[in-house]
């Protein structure tokens, strides 16, 4: 065997076909599958050939194969040495792995420590990741403990807090802390927060929850097994230092009629808790008319855009969380739209060649965490703050590319407004009035829309003082008058109509004096755009809107402005639908 320093390890990038395919060749001569991971790390042979490899996902090191020519050179050591390395170089000073059983030697010469085992699995840490998450939980010591998602905070959640903490002295719920819900880990755990207040105390979530997005299935030879080996590991974990570390004696669960996933994994709690020393009480679901209340019926009914129905399924604690999902939702519905003239969308750049959908997708994701907060402002200058750091979150993320700087004034205002007080909007004209209340708060704040940015770069402005047309401020301080009067009826009487959105992104350029598209070709170009947009709605045809689509790339024509109100209307419609 060569000495550590010899052994030439090399990074193979997946997102090159021709290494993707030596990977996933390597991996399946061994029995073994690809999984999701951030590198791939690989010893070779002088011809290229891969000897050893193995991958890291996050803090969890994956895919370690050694080819059978090559099992008698010792390559395991240095190449999970190497992960081990890269992960602490990216600040993971506690890395995972998931292997079989039969590799517990080779992992524990490294200094890992089992965590948890299955039949087909183990767990295992080269840190006191674990050790030290469990020291934290001992403020929180409680006979009962509840596991949960909350993606998002239902009524259903509070009526299982309501029934379990009546049945304990004590109780703790920790949060599920993986960041691959529709709602991210930090909106998680303040709705849970929020919604357990008086019932149960509630740490930090942890990293040492087993899921679909951590655990490897690469060395299961039947696909089948993953999820039961998933859930084993688990509850073993859960049962040897959790459940300790609480002081719990008392598991509870929501009771689960639809999932066979789910179920199965309450009845493995119930057949393998109590060895722990762990009793399972299962409290059936809350249910209502139409069945139970369940955070799955909230985004269903959230992805068909309507608050209300969604608010009658939730505590006021969680509607902030509601009003933030739905403005993401209005703004990537604008972005995934195609054919739209001008503007960024799937695999067009429209007249922008500094964007493309990736760039505004990050941009949506930079900005999505200020719309909880902006719903929940409690003064103009708050609103005002917040409107700033999005902007700079924005910057970031873009690097420098202004993406989303009118939309974050316009839904930002939307977002204060609706979340005023915590009360259901009931109609267009109470919309309406809290709009203008609050436009008229912040002009007497002096908090201006071009004060609402990070940088003094902003062109609106200063256009509508030049050419006399509305600007952001004053559509502000109407209320969007033209939103209600023209573009939300149109949008709502075209429901099921294939071309629904650029038909009413049609209408809005023909109707705004967008001062985007003055700023990029002037006044009088953007008065044609206007008749332009009119014609081809009064006469819409696909092959018209593509060659308004290369017209306007190839001139720069952008009509920002209106893709700003496109979202704005879908915002609304979903608020009062």
């Amino acid at each position: 065997m060569e000495p550590f320093e010899r052994i030439d390890i090399q990074e193979l990038p997946l997102s090159v076909p021709a290494f993707r395919r030596q990977v996933e060749d390597f991996l399946g001569r061994n029995g073994l599958r690809l999984e999701e991971v951030d590198l791939y790390l690989a010893v070779q042979d002088a011809d290229g050939t891969i000897l050893a490899g193995g991958g890291l996902y996050r803090d969890i090191i994956k895919c370690i194969a050694v080819s059978e020519a090559a099992r008698s050179m010792g390559l395991s050591s240095p190449l999970i040495s190497r992960l081990i390395s890269v992960a602490a170089d990216r600040g993971h000073t506690n890395v995972k792995v998931f292997t079989k059983p039969e590799n517990l030697a080779i992992f524990e010469s490294l200094g890992f420590r089992v965590l948890a085992s299955a039949p087909k699995a183990i767990l295992m840490e080269n840190g006191r990741g674990l050790e030290e998450y469990c020291s934290g939980l001992g403020s929180y010591r409680a006979e009962g403990v509840i596991v949960m998602n909350a993606n998002p905070f239902t009524l259903g959640h509070r009526y299982l807090l309501e029934q379990a903490a009546g049945q304990v002295n004590g109780l703790t719920v920790i949060p599920v802390k993986e960041d691959r819900s529709r709602f991210p880990y930090a909106e998680r755990l303040d709705m849970i927060r929020k919604g357990s207040d008086g019932l149960a105390s509630v740490p930090e979530g942890s990293d040492y929850q087993i899921s679909a997005a951590t655990f490897p299935t690469y060395f299961l030879k039947d696909l089948s097994d993953a999820s039961e080996t998933q859930m084993r590991l688990d509850i073993d974990l859960f049962g040897r230092h959790v459940a300790p570390a609480l002081g719990a004696s008392v598991r509870f669960v929501g009771s689960e009629p639809a999932d066979p996933l789910t179920a199965r994994y309450n009845d493995l709690m119930r057949e393998l808790l109590p060895s722990y020393g762990v009793r399972v009480v299962e409290i059936p679901r809350l249910r209502d008319a139409e069945g139970p209340v369940s955070a799955s019926r909230v985004r269903t009914v959230l992805d068909s855009g309507r608050l209300a129905a969604a608010a009658a399924l939730t505590p006021s604690s969680t509607r902030p969380y509601l009003l933030a999902g739905l403005a993401e939702r209005a703004l990537r519905m604008e972005l995934d739209t195609p054919l739209k003239p001008g503007l960024v969308g799937p695999g067009s750049s429209g007249a922008h060649p500094d964007m493309d959908d990736r760039l505004m997708s990050r941009s949506i994701a930079a900005i999505r965490p200020f719309f909880p907060r902006m719903a929940t402002a409690g003064s103009p200058e708050e609103l005002r703050q917040l409107g700033i750091d999005a902007e700079k979150a924005m910057l970031a993320a873009t690097g420098g590319v202004n993406s989303h700087r009118g939309a974050i004034f316009a839904l930002g205002l939307v977002l204060a407004a609706a979340g005023r007080r915590m009360e259901v909007v009931d109609s267009e004209e109470d919309m309406h009035n809290r709009l203008v209340l609050l436009a008229q708060a912040l002009s007497r704040n002096n908090v201006k829309h071009s004060e609402l940015h990070s940088t003094p770069k902003y062109h609106g402005t200063e256009i509508a003082r030049q050419y006399g047309v509305k600007g952001a401020r004053e559509m502000a301080l109407e209320g969007y008058g033209d939103l209600f009067e023209s573009w939300l009826p149109a949008y709502r009487s075209m429901e099921g109509d294939t071309w629904r959105v650029q038909k009413t992104l049609l209408r809005i350029i023909s109707e705004l004096d967008d001062t985007c598209i003055i700023h990029r070709v002037g006044y009088e170009r953007s008065r044609e755009v206007k008749k332009e947009a009119k014609s081809l709605l009064d006469s819409f045809n696909e092959p018209g809107l593509k060659d308004m689509c290369t017209h306007y790339a190839s001139e720069g024509i952008s009509p920002g402005g209106a893709a700003d109100m496109l979202a704005l209307t879908i915002f609304m419609d979903s608020i009062l639908n």
